[in-house]
């Protein structure tokens, strides 16, 4: 028998919970194993912050949000901390024997270090914005993919009633499948991402066509994380940043809203969706893929294969190593922009 600590770190995630249950699930069928939940991600470690994680408290919490062990941005090495030490000393103050970090790539980057200094940890992968290398999809984006389809649909009716320009921002740091995905889905007329740093003029440009043509509404979806090629346009003011450096990013859809209505006159309106694509019960495809995942992460613990993530590949369960996996993001399939553009206006 064995001691488990499991924890959540970075944004949540619809998902979360089913991994959870699913990897206490078959930690009990291999063996009575015991599982420990540290609170708040990588601070719950740090501050020796944990509950016991049975059946009884893992059972019901399949379909729920978020996670029931609470997330943070926390960064054990911020600052120059020696997290591998503190790490090291909670979990033997907790007896636990090997974690599973649940996370995108700045929590796995952790688990990857904590690896190379000889804590045994196993990885499942989640963000929302499918960019993380080394697994063909991540739990939570489906959901969110559904979630921002379901607002342009919405968002269509109130555009065509009021000949608008509708701009929906939806998350998106580096890549974006989130908005070239939905946007496809909901009939967008224009998707603006990361990998392609678009010139205003020519966004401009397409909608005056589109609109002579006939319509008197766009629908424009843009990745948080879009930028202009000269690299111009005004969002969050600041340089606000987490513990992992990245800044604080949101505000290229009112940014937007404002130079398309000034250069073409069209009454334009934006609407962020924000953490609302992080929110709410998981589609039953994330709920599935997130079961696998936990169950296969169990069995790597039990088999002592550290150092590893948990991936899809096809439709296969597999076993990558951390470092692989942390490369390079995964960005958006060039192939797949394309494939919209055939549909922009």
């Amino acid at each position: 028998m064995a001691r488990i600590g499991l924890l959540t770190g970075g944004g949540d995630c619809p998902g979360l919970n089913a991994v959870i249950r699913a990897a206490v699930r078959r930690g009990l069928a291999h063996g009575s194993h015991e599982f420990v939940g540290f609170l708040g991600g990588w601070a719950g470690v740090l501050e020796n912050n944990a509950i016991e994680l049975t059946r009884e408290r893992t059972a019901g919490i399949l379909p729920r949000g978020g996670t029931i062990l609470g997330t943070s941005r926390s960064n054990p090495y911020a600052d120059g901390a020696d997290g591998t030490a503190s790490v090291r000393h909670t979990l033997r103050e907790r007896g636990v024997d090997a974690l599973i970090p649940i996370g995108g790539d700045d929590t796995l980057s952790v688990a990857e270090r904590l690896h190379r200094d000889g804590v045994p940890v196993v990885g499942v992968p989640k963000t929302i914005d499918n960019d993380l290398g080394g697994t063909d999809v991540t739990f939570g984006f489906q959901t969110a993919v559904q979630i921002v389809t379901d607002a342009i649909d919405r968002l269509h009716t109130t555009a065509e009633s009021h000949n608008r320009v509708m701009i929906v921002e939806v998350m998106g740091r580096h890549a974006g499948w989130i908005a070239t995905h939905a946007g496809i889905a909901g009939g967008a007329d224009a998707i603006l991402v990361p990998e392609r740093p678009f010139d205003l003029d020519e966004v401009v440009a397409h909608l005056r066509r589109r609109h002579a043509r006939g319509p008197s509404f766009s629908i424009v979806v843009v990745a948080e994380g879009a930028r202009t090629r000269e690299g111009a346009l005004q969002t969050r003011p600041g340089n606000e940043t987490d513990a992992f450096g990245h800044e604080r990013l949101g505000g290229i859809g009112v940014a937007l809203e404002g130079e398309i209505e000034r250069r073409t006159g069209y009454e334009t309106r934006a609407t962020i969706l924000g953490h609302v694509q992080r929110g709410g019960t998981p589609v039953a495809f994330d709920r599935v893929l997130a079961t696998r995942f936990g169950v296969a992460a169990m069995d790597a613990v039990v088999g002592g294969r550290f150092g590893s993530m948990v991936a899809l590949r096809g439709t296969e369960i597999v076993e990558v190593a951390l470092t692989d996996a942390l490369r390079e993001p995964k960005l958006l399939d060039p192939a797949l922009y394309e494939t919209a553009e055939l549909f922009f206006g």
